[in-house]
């Protein structure tokens, strides 16, 4: 056990040694976590008040007056106020347990919102006549200048009402509509407020004209949509669908980042001591056996600190977010359990591989079978997310190699399995993970002095047969 514990210090501290180790592990997840902690501090940045004038040709001369009240300071807060009240009741629940129910926690939602969407802007309406020559009037919107002539203030857009917007031209059954034209680089808030602000004042006036009752009309064409409610044995939950496609999603690739960092290292690093000729030295002191099992415990310490970062990333990202109580804390543990097993699993593969190949050009074709199985989780994510206990989730959770990553996305969806499969789970992919490391050693013990042409797949299963 000695030795093993010295070949497995020596490969971790061998690998997290390199610069491409320290760049590629730590470099990255700490500018990621950068990115995490300022993004929110970004996102809260108040921006600039917009002031300027909307120039519009009304022929019809009913939808100045209706876009101008649209378009007025008033109305803008008045509508943020109903946005952020729809987006903080639209939070998934645990967010909504974080914030509390009391008012104070949905003001404080409220107040951080207004200030996303800034300060209303300050737009006023200037009506043109109907022949107003249209290059002329689109000659403002070029300039580069914060104000326009004098005290003017800029013209930030201007809008064409088509003459047959409000009622329809004799013999078309279609209404007309209008043309917008806007500066470069206009804050898309106010391009939006533009088309809601001309779609309300068209529309009111187009129902004014025909006599209808709009209160009545959108009554009738209105059916209050309710939130879907997910039910499982510990209640009742509002269905929130990202949630329920992402959070699997997360945990496989935090599985799978981990355990393919530290697999490859062990390939890559088990091809160079063979070509070297360095593992002729090594096994003059241990066995076959203890130098592949001291190797895949060096590097699943390395795999270990991969999972530790982005594990500690993606918990930073939801406490700076709020969203902390997303995440199940058992899952966390069974994460760890999960990416010991499938660390055994592919090390030994990749182990046995690099021992029968003399360098990583003749591994190619070894490895893709090997990769390919490893993607089947990946590839069926979201029919495994849709439907965690269909026939076909249940199948692949008892099947060694990939059961690890489907058992992982059905305990992190919205309906997670009975105890009895995880446990079954379990115990079938870590018999998996004996027999790959019985396998791997088969080979690893005749690979590691062989030289010459690579060997195939059947080779290999000779290896194991005759060994």
């Amino acid at each position: 056990m000695k030795k093993i514990l010295c070949i497995a210090k020596r490969e971790f501290l061998a690998t997290v040694k390199t610069k491409a180790f320290i760049i590629g592990i730590f470099v990255t997840p700490a500018i990621v976590g950068v990115f995490i902690m300022i993004m929110p501090r970004i996102l809260n940045r108040t921006p600039p008040k917009v002031v300027g004038e909307i120039a519009l040709v009304d022929p019809t001369g009913q939808v100045t007056d209706g876009l101008r009240a649209y378009l007025q300071p008033e109305r803008f807060a008045q509508r943020q106020q109903e946005r952020s009240r729809e987006s903080a009741d639209a939070a998934p629940g645990a967010v909504k347990a974080l914030i509390g129910q009391s008012p104070e926690g949905k003001a404080a939602v409220q107040r951080q919102l207004a200030a996303v969407s800034g300060e209303a802007p300050l737009l006023s309406v200037t009506p043109l006549a109907p022949g107003t020559d249209l290059e002329q009037a689109k000659a403002p919107l070029k300039t580069s200048d914060a104000r326009g002539k004098g005290n003017e203030s800029r013209r930030l857009a201007l809008v064409i009402v088509h003459p047959d917007a409000v009622q329809r031209a004799q013999g078309k059954e279609a209404f007309g509509s209008y043309d917008l034209f806007v500066r470069s680089k206009l804050d898309d808030r106010v391009e939006r407020d533009i088309h809601d602000g001309l779609e309300e004042a068209i529309i009111e006036a187009r129902i004014r004209g025909s006599g209808m009752n709009r209160a009545e009309i959108e009554a009738m064409m209105t059916v209050n949509r309710p939130k879907s409610l997910t039910v499982t044995a510990e209640g009742e939950r509002t269905t929130n669908e990202v949630l329920n496609m992402m959070l699997p999603a997360a945990f496989m690739i935090l599985l799978l980042i981990s355990t393919m960092t530290s697999s490859q290292a062990l390939l890559m690093t088990t091809i160079e001591e063979k070509s070297s000729r360095v593992v002729e030295v090594l096994l003059s002191a241990v066995s076959p056996l203890e130098l592949m099992t001291g190797k895949i415990l060096g590097q699943m310490a390395v795999g270990f600190i991969v999972l530790m970062l982005y594990s500690g990333l993606g918990i930073a990202a939801l406490v700076s977010f709020a969203m902390i109580g997303l995440v199940d804390p058992v899952l966390l543990v069974f994460l760890f359990i999960f990416f010991v097993i499938a660390n055994f699993t592919v090390s030994s593969s990749m182990a046995a591989i690099g021992s029968a190949v003399n360098e990583i050009r003749e591994a190619q074709g070894l490895v893709t079978p090997v990769m390919l199985v490893m993607m089947v989780p990946w590839l069926l994510w979201m029919p495994i997310s849709r439907e965690p206990n269909s026939t076909l989730a249940l199948t692949l959770s008892f099947i060694p190699g990939i059961g690890n990553f489907v058992m992982l996305l059905r305990m992190a969806s919205n309906s997670p399995p009975p105890a009895w499969q995880v446990a079954l789970s379990i115990v079938i992919c870590a018999a998996g993970a004996v027999a790959a490391v019985w396998a791997a050693s088969k080979i690893f013990r005749i690979g590691l002095l062989m030289f010459g042409k690579p060997p195939t797949f059947r080779t290999l299963i000779r290896w194991i047969r005759m060994s």
